[in-house]
Formats: structure tokens, C-alpha cells, sequence
């Protein structure tokens, strides 16, 4: 059985939302980079970019983030840009669901091993089911589920919907 949890305007209302926040802490920035997880995140991260480019004048750079989500650790992690294009520059690091914190944690520990001027974190949805100390700054929607249901985030032209399973 399927519950809806965020309907395609809630969803378009929660992006535009996070959008102005991550603008209001970057608000001096001449360059801002959206890191998406790749998948979900990458999604996630695309709407929101798109939002940041109408909204300031600040170069808004899409930066794809690839790991094994079930096994970071052994596949390490990789960015579609090069390390000197984010170096010293505001980093989001954008995922679509909040669950144990493992995929967060191992984006995070890529973009620390360079100096950076400011790190943030972005998802659509919290879980409250980290494993690790790792904190969405900005979010959607928080819930607490248990650990035997599913959070579904589909994003399709003009019908993104997020349910739990």
C-alpha cells in the first residue's frame, strides 16, 4: 500500500523554499556549487539549481556525485567536476532521502579532504534514521518511519510524487 507524502506542488514549493534558504547563506557568493548524489539526488539537485539561477546572479555550477550507496567505502567516491572548480567555494551536497546517513557521510568526507569555503547538506526527505552525525540543513519534510517501510521519491516532468511504501 502506497500513502502519498508530498504531492508535485508540494514538492515544487519545497525546492523553491530550499532554494532561498541555501541563497540567503550564500547570499555574498559569486559561485555556488550543487553537488547531487547521483540518482535521486542529482534529480533533486537539478530543480534546485534551476531555481538558484532565477532567483541570483551568482554562477550556479551542477556537480554529479558518484558512489555505490550500498558500499561507498569500497567503490570511493567521484565528482563530474575537478577538485580545483570547488576548491575554496560554497559546496551543497544534495541527496533525495535522509535514511542512515551513510551516502551524506561519504559525500561529505569526499568534499573535506579539500579546503572549502562552507559545506551544507540538502534533502528532500529526512528519515531520522542516521547512523552517522550527519545533519540535513536544509529539508523538505522530516518523518519518523520505521525501518521496514520505504520512502519512494519519483521525479517525473510535471509529476514528481514522494510516497512511502
Amino acid at each position: 500500500m502506497n500513502n502519498q507524502i508530498l504531492n508535485n506542488d508540494q514538492i515544487r514549493h519545497t525546492v523553491n523554499r530550499i532554494a532561498y534558504q541555501i541563497y540567503e547563506a550564500n547570499v555574498d557568493e559569486k559561485e555556488i556549487i550543487i553537488a547531487g548524489i547521483d540518482g535521486g539526488g542529482l534529480l533533486f539537485a537539478k530543480k534546485i539549481a534551476a531555481v538558484l539561477r532565477k532567483i541570483t546572479e551568482a554562477d550556479i555550477v551542477l556537480c554529479k556525485i558518484q558512489m555505490d550507496k550500498k558500499n561507498p567505502l569500497e567503490s570511493g567516491v567521484s565528482t563530474s567536476i575537478k577538485e580545483e572548480e570547488y576548491k575554496n567555494k560554497s559546496v551543497v551536497l544534495v541527496d533525495d532521502v535522509l535514511n542512515s546517513g551513510t551516502t551524506l557521510i561519504y559525500g561529505v568526507h569526499h568534499f573535506l579532504k579539500t579546503p572549502i569555503k562552507q559545506l551544507k547538506t540538502a534533502v528532500l526527505v529526512n528519515r531520522n534514521h542516521k547512523k552517522y552525525p550527519v545533519k540535513a540543513d536544509y529539508k523538505g519534510i522530516s518523518l519518523s518511519t520505521s525501518l521496514n517501510e520505504h520512502i519512494k521519491v519519483e521525479f517525473k516532468p510535471k509529476n514528481d510524487i514522494v510516497y512511502l511504501e
